[in-house]
């Protein structure tokens, strides 16, 4: 038995996901199933339950399963300890975000970063909400910038901006030229929507309420089509084939199609995300978490509203 053994069963255990959790290890899912067969072999019991839809915990795998966690999860606070010994300050920081966020924030937000603190080079991984939580609670992530709310226990939260969001359209829509949008209004339009997976997507879901009605598609939506990337979208809405919903950071940045799209306030009270700071409350390096949520306090990001 050894630790990497112990990660790979936590892994499984958090993701309920052979390749997932071997992306969470970093290693192949070859490797990650020989260690947790071999670790089964070892201990004379079968540890999950196994078939093509799930992954899931036998019952007398709890017990070793709850004891792995608290191995693995001290031996990543040990290594963190030896970091913060040296300077908390000094070395990589493994920073999780979301991609309706990292566009728009890492450009600015990287070379500050570098400025105020050289000896620390962020590790960048991009990817959905969930996902990202699942990394940082195994240990492979060290803080998250994310959109979504976040109650997860031994995680620690700090909200760092509220950011509304605007109706996209194209330049030639009967909308073009209103001063706001009442949220009911998304509901007859053809709308251009991320994926799913994608809290951004969900959010938007929520100001359309006719969208998730029964007669929807199977997909419990209408008259929606569907893109992986924002700047997709947004070609897609210059070129006229639907309308959309952006954050403010995505709608007024620099590449944002300003002479082929308009962009429309919604109708008070405005919709908005709160984006924040979430990390392991055992996470030793706190002047790190500190220094990285007063950068993106200070960044000047159109239209957002900071929270003290």
């Amino acid at each position: 038995m050894n630790l990497n053994q112990l990660r790979f069963i936590d892994a499984v255990a958090r993701t309920r996901h052979f390749g997932r959790a071997a992306k969470a290890c970093h290693v192949s899912q070859p490797t990650l199933s020989i260690g947790i067969r071999k670790l089964e072999e070892e201990l004379g019991v079968i540890l999950f339950e196994r078939s093509r839809s799930e992954v899931r915990p036998t019952e007398n795998s709890l017990e070793i399963l709850t004891q792995a966690r608290l191995i693995v999860e001290s031996a990543n606070h040990i290594k963190e300890l030896g970091k913060s010994r040296r300077d908390p300050l000094q070395g990589p920081l493994r920073l999780g975000i979301i991609n309706t966020i990292g566009p728009y924030l890492l450009p600015t937000l990287i070379p500050h970063c570098q400025a105020a603190a050289p000896g620390m080079t962020l590790l960048i991984e991009e990817e959905h909400t969930d996902t990202l939580i699942a990394h940082l609670k195994a240990g492979t992530l060290d803080l998250l910038l994310i959109a979504r709310e976040c109650a997860e226990p031994g995680l620690a939260v700090t909200p760092l901006y509220r950011e509304p969001f605007r109706v996209t359209v194209p330049s030639n829509h009967p909308w073009a030229n209103r001063s706001s949008i009442a949220g009911h209004e998304l509901d007859q339009q053809p709308l251009l929507l991320l994926r799913r997976g994608h809290c951004l997507r969900d959010q938007i879901i929520n100001l359309c309420p006719t969208y998730n009605t029964p007669d929807s598609d199977p997909n419990g939506l209408s008259s929606v089509l569907e893109s992986s990337s924002l700047e997709t979208i947004r070609h897609m809405v210059a070129g006229g084939a639907g309308i959309t919903v952006l954050p403010s950071t995505v709608a007024d940045s620099p590449f944002s199609h300003q002479d082929t799209l308009r962009h429309i306030p919604f109708a008070e009270p405005a919709p908005y995300r709160t984006v924040s700071l979430v990390w392991r409350r055992t996470f030793s390096r706190q002047p790190a978490v500190a220094l990285l949520a007063s950068l993106v306090k200070n960044m000047p990001l159109p239209g957002v509203h900071v929270i003290p």
